[in-house]
């Protein structure tokens, strides 16, 4: 099965670095960061995931180093360029347990970006090109990364309408994670949709809060609710469409449900429909009724039917200035929504006076998919070899992009003048760097709690 032999979880090009290093080499120290991008700090998640998926324990066994003899053999078509010896080694030596330290920051940090997130050295002078050997593999936590940044400035930005409009205290559940079928894979599902579930509460992503129970032991990471899509609706026909929505009310009497309305006219839907027909059995309802448009142009739509739905159902102005709905009424936005469309629709909401409170929001691919290693810049490169016991820095510096230069040395993370920074080891200061993995073993973990707290962007801490 792909995946269960971990000598074939790397780029081709990794086979043969065993042959390029200087001769005498016994240690190689790398570290990963993002080095810049889209946002200036980033959430470090998934790393736990990878150590325990695919690092930690007996993972190398003689099976897998005759499979990857025979493929690379065919690979390259030279059998001399498989390090067979030094899989072996590992085998004999270590009972297949990968003998490399790992140094991390804890999971759910925010770290400005340009600093040192994890650290990875060999521990057997024998496998010294092993550091190099399981780049591929551990640069894989970007995506983790990538997620829970994006959807922690989600929460930010959501949370600054709601503090200004509205209440901030329901911004948990203000951004539902959509993005199942737009990802690339079950596994990508897993990894992103818990990395959203850092930040907020919302997903119809079950791989996801799947994913969280299980690598991070979290009780209940994320809530749903009934929520129709176009076949159920259109199933009834375009002229039985009240009695489509009619049916929603009756089958989930109590509590919150959505409901798709654009399948013909959403403005006919909510100005005849919803607000008219259907009004008194809204406002009796115990629950909320959430009104779900999925076509036009976002920041113009919502707007447009909040107005409607607020002349039919009535508003309340709220402690803040600005027009809430019923609470038997909101609504959710879950096409086209991306960071930039999100503040368009707030921003427009605002101008006209309603409050943040109205609208809660779905994300699907802007939140898992649209986005790759370079939205934040993650590398990792050496930064020192030691070679018969004499360490030597190693860095990049390329005259034709000065922002790909590299750190040099062993580093370590320290607070300094109340930001954090990446220092040279022996520098004074704290170091934030916490060994998380040794010689097969994982040594420390992070909860799901304690993931989520480290992410919680001050601002809104009380809530």
């Amino acid at each position: 099965m792909i995946g269960e032999n971990r000598i074939l979880l790397a780029d081709s090009y990794k086979v043969t670095h065993w042959l390029q290093y200087p001769p005498g080499t016994e240690h190689v120290y790398s570290y990963f960061e993002s080095r810049g991008g889209v946002f200036d700090e980033v959430v470090f998640f998934g790393l736990q995931y990878v150590l325990e998926r695919y690092l930690a324990g007996a993972v190398v066994q003689p099976e897998h180093i005759d499979e990857a003899a025979v493929f690379f053999a065919a690979h390259f078509g030279n059998e001399k360029l498989f390090n067979r010896d030094g899989w072996e080694h590992i085998v004999s030596r270590h009972g297949g347990r990968l003998p490399v330290v790992i140094r991390a920051v804890p999971e759910g940090m925010v770290v400005p970006t340009g600093n040192v997130l994890f650290t990875v050295e060999n521990t057997d002078p024998a496998c010294f090109w092993l550091t190099s050997y399981l780049e591929s593999l551990l640069v894989q936590v970007w995506y983790g990364c990538t997620v829970a940044t994006l959807s922690r400035q989600m929460k930010r930005l959501i949370g600054s309408y709601l503090v200004e409009t509205g209440d901030p205290a329901n911004v948990e559940m203000k951004l539902q994670d959509f993005g199942f079928r737009g990802v690339s894979s079950v596994e990508s599902a897993s990894i992103g949709g818990a990395a959203h579930l850092v930040s907020f509460q919302g997903t119809d992503n079950v791989a996801g809060a799947a994913f969280a129970r299980e690598y991070y032991g979290a009780d209940m990471p994320g809530f749903s609710i009934p929520a129709a899509e176009h076949s159920t609706q259109t199933a009834w026909g375009r002229d039985a469409e009240e009695a489509g929505f009619a049916h929603m009310l009756t089958t989930f009497p109590t509590g919150t449900v959505a409901v798709v309305s654009d399948s013909w006219d959403v403005r006919r839907a909510c100005r005849e429909l919803w607000g008219d027909r259907l009004r008194q059995r809204v406002l009796e309802r115990a629950g909320t009724l959430v009104v779900r448009p999925d076509s036009g142009t976002p920041h113009r739509i919502v707007p447009e039917l909040l107005e409607i739905l607020g002349a039919q159902f009535g508003t309340a102005e709220n402690a803040k200035g600005y027009k809430v709905l019923p609470p038997q009424v909101a609504m959710i936005q879950g096409d086209g929504i991306d960071y930039d469309e999100t503040e368009r629709i707030l921003s427009a909401l605002r101008a006209n006076g309603w409050s943040a409170d109205n609208v809660s929001f779905g994300m699907g691919g802007a939140l898992l998919q649209r986005l790759d290693r370079d939205t934040q810049s993650f590398a990792f490169k050496c930064s020192q070899i030691v070679v018969a016991g004499e360490a030597r820095d190693v860095f990049k510096d390329p005259i034709t992009d000065p922002g790909k230069a590299s750190k040099p040395g062993r580093l370590k993370l320290v607070l300094t003048d109340g930001r954090l920074r990446t220092m040279r080891e022996g520098d004074p200061g704290e170091d934030h760097l916490i060994e998380v993995f040794r010689d097969g073993e994982i040594r420390a973990r992070s909860s799901w709690s304690q993931v989520r707290a480290r992410a919680q962007p001050p601002e809104l801490a009380t809530t």
